[in-house]
């Protein structure tokens, strides 16, 4: 991976993020990191990286955020939320929020940020997406859908910005062992049935690092997933009847 990088991670407060901002400040890279949490944001700047507080849940919040960065030759989206409930009992502002984060801040940050790109003629966006983008499971129907939508939008996106060799790499994780879980639910049941799966987050914050530089399509995490992830594309029926037990239910 090539020195002397600029870089952009956003959701850089906590979990994935955090952990990839200071692992790229510590290769000598200038990394600009986001989020909304000060005191984490207080904490990555004693580390020698830039931060900016923003609130991405509104396009005002991007438009301020786009307007305080430089040239960029990297841009990683790790901010993301999510709240599993069953949809007919999901507070609106619950349901809103999430497409605001997840689909609507990185469409809007990319159409900016590969702007400059272009101008460049080179950069690579790196979007942290989910399995649950491949997988439909319950109480998770929106959440699902954002990340559902990111997919679409890269596969294209990847498309019309080959020609300006920008790359477009997505990394694809199963479930992680960071506080988003318990902030998406409360019940603490999801963690616990798959507490024999959870993906430590330096393992998903290493992948990511590593695709820099390089004209990976994705990743996904831990490897079996793709295998899951593409026989529930064929089938999935029996994918729905053999993970069931997993299922989390009220």
């Amino acid at each position: 991976m090539l020195k002397n990088k600029t870089i952009l991670i956003t959701g850089a407060t906590s979990g994935v993020g955090q952990i990839i901002a200071n692992k790229l400040a510590e290769k000598g890279h200038h990394v600009i990191a986001t989020g909304r949490n000060k005191k984490s944001l207080n904490e990555l700047a004693t580390r020698n990286i830039v931060t900016i507080p923003s609130d991405l849940s509104s396009p005002l919040g991007v438009h301020h955020l786009i307007k305080q960065l430089p040239q960029l030759d990297i841009a990683i989206f790790s901010a993301g939320i999510g709240t599993f409930e069953y949809v007919t009992e999901m507070e609106d502002e619950d349901l809103l929020e999430m497409l605001h984060v997840n689909v609507q801040a990185p469409m809007l940050l990319t159409k900016y940020i590969a702007q400059r790109m272009k101008e460049q003629n080179h950069g690579q966006l790196i979007f942290i997406g989910s399995q649950a983008g491949k997988i439909a499971t319950p109480k998770a129907s929106i959440y699902a859908a954002t990340k559902h939508a990111m997919i679409g939008y890269t596969n294209a996106l990847r498309l019309e910005l080959a020609p300006y060799h920008i790359h477009v790499t997505c990394i694809h994780p199963g479930p992680i062992d960071t506080p988003f879980i318990d902030h998406a639910d409360k019940t603490a049941s999801y963690k616990q049935a798959m507490k024999h799966v959870l993906l430590q987050p330096e393992k998903v914050a290493n992948a990511t690092i590593r695709t820099i530089g390089k004209t990976t399509r994705e990743v996904n995490l831990p490897k079996y997933m793709w295998i899951s992830s593409k026989l529930y594309a064929i089938a999935p029926s029996i994918v729905e009847k053999v993970g069931k037990r997993f299922f989390y239910k009220k």
